[in-house]
């Protein structure tokens, strides 16, 4: 098991402001486990016993709602904590964590977090930071779901996911997603999504090798996308 005070991780993220003293406490008390492709993290209504640092794989972090559809709220990435709003809130948690491919993932109880909360003013304002930034994030999904077309919905996405994950080898954005999740993102229906990227594929603003998406018209995606 690796050591948190010797883990390049956790210079991602808001554990880096911790002391050596408090690294050492937190690698005796953390588990690390795999998370298969598919399998939950944790579940929408689970009362979370700590939170989780991620050291490899994405994950998505959705939501159910009342007619059964799920809204992906985010894609958490290497390097990003998870669970650190429902810990502090004492409530249970409102969203699901699924992971996308293979992960690994390190487990820290809510204990350890709290003392270190408690005791170290500058992790303290870091987490702070983080959750203020997903909270401006939720604040403009909601704002894009009420003034954006789907088209424009789809465009930004399309765009945001080749800034955070690059491309491959294949010149593909380096994220498998399906076009389930890809409606999920973008708040529509499957057959809306898998419609709409056909016709940016027939305008050759972007094209499929297999399931995986390749921007060749990266200004027509900024156009639509702010709505031209």
């Amino acid at each position: 098991m690796s050591k948190c005070e010797q883990c390049i991780i956790r210079q991602l993220n808001s554990i880096k402001h911790l002391s050596r003293e408090e690294l050492v406490k937190m690698t005796n008390c953390k588990t690390s486990r795999v998370v298969k492709k598919g399998e939950a993290i944790f579940e929408e209504g689970e009362r979370l016993k700590g939170i989780f640092c991620i050291k490899e794989g994405v994950c998505k972090v959705s939501k159910m709602s009342e007619n059964g559809r799920n809204q992906i709220i985010s894609l958490v990435t290497r390097g990003d904590l998870l669970g650190e709003r429902s810990l502090i809130s004492d409530e249970a948690s409102n969203l699901k964590a699924v992971a996308l491919n293979d992960m690994q993932v390190c487990f820290i109880p809510k204990e350890e977090i709290l003392k270190d909360l408690s005791k170290n003013p500058n992790f303290t304002m870091s987490v702070l930071k983080d959750m203020a930034q997903t909270l401006k994030q939720a604040d403009n999904v909601i704002v894009d779901m009420a003034q954006k077309t789907v088209k424009q919905r789809l465009a930004e996405t399309l765009l945001k996911l080749l800034d955070k994950f690059g491309t491959n080898a294949e010149n593909t954005i380096d994220i498998h997603l399906s076009r389930e999740d890809i409606a999920n993102i973008i708040g529509t229906a499957t057959e809306s999504a898998i419609r709409l990227l056909s016709d940016f594929k027939k305008k050759k603003i972007i094209e499929f090798k297999g399931k995986d998406i390749s921007i060749l018209d990266r200004n027509e995606l900024d156009k639509i996308a702010q709505g031209f």
